[in-house]
């Protein structure tokens, strides 16, 4: 099967966004694109195709060495235009009983802000990133954001920009239940670190799935445990 094929199976047939029959309905009601062959295959194009295949190669090599590279897929993620479908906080808890026995309101911490959009205007953007549970560690938000470029840059595009709330929120939505990210009913509980996004109140952003809710949290920014993950990402444009 081909790259784009598998892409395609998987978001067409086994993704949050097809199945989850509420946010099936949002991403109707919003009038974003249907998930199917021709907003995916023949929308996005061959040239997005081929750069999506690219990066992924690319992101594969450049975090080999990380921690727990080896628990680490990289795949296609839809991320819906946010004036759409806003990913970067709490969602309907009737969405969440796709995850969960039931609704669910997610948890927000209140002194967070709206947080940073790195889409453009299509309504959805085809992004190049973690896809499954874990992502690599790669030590705490600190070292990250402190780290040099290099370290992180595929196709000229520093991945730590990526590493944001709506990114992470839209891959929780994309997700269905055997790859939900950061879950503690995975064999590993994670939570992912959101470097692209600045500090607040001397804190930084993550996500998480604990206690049966979706958690957009505030932590210290040197917690570099091995529970702390992140998702580097390369917009496909």
């Amino acid at each position: 099967m081909s790259f784009v094929n598998r892409q395609l199976e998987m978001l067409i047939n086994d993704s949050g966004w097809v199945r989850n029959p509420v946010l099936a309905q949002m991403i109707s009601d919003a009038g974003l694109p249907p998930i199917n062959e021709q907003t995916l295959r023949y929308g996005f194009g061959r040239r997005r195709w081929f750069a999506a295949e690219e990066a992924i190669d690319e992101l594969f090599r450049l975090f080999a060495a990380g921690r727990f590279s080896i628990d680490v897929g990289y795949g296609l993620l839809l991320v819906p235009d946010p004036k759409l479908l806003d990913t970067r906080s709490a969602m309907p808890a009737d969405v969440r009983s796709y995850i969960f026995d039931g609704p669910s309101e997610d948890v927000v911490d209140e002194r967070l802000s709206a947080g940073r959009i790195v889409t453009g205007d299509d309504p959805w953007t085809m992004v190049i990133g973690v896809r499954g549970q874990y992502g690599p560690a790669m030590g705490s938000y600190q070292e990250v954001v402190d780290a040099p470029a290099e370290e992180f840059t595929v196709l000229g595009q520093d991945t730590r920009a990526a590493m944001t709330r709506q990114l992470w929120g839209a891959r929780v939505l994309q997700a269905n239940n055997r790859w939900l990210p950061d879950a503690e009913g995975n064999e590993r509980w994670t939570f992912t670190l959101f470097p692209g996004e600045g500090l607040t109140d001397g804190q930084a952003e993550s996500g998480t799935i604990l206690k049966g809710k979706v958690r957009f949290r505030l932590g210290k920014p040197d917690r570099g445990i091995a529970s702390a993950r992140v998702a580097p990402a390369v917009i496909i444009e």
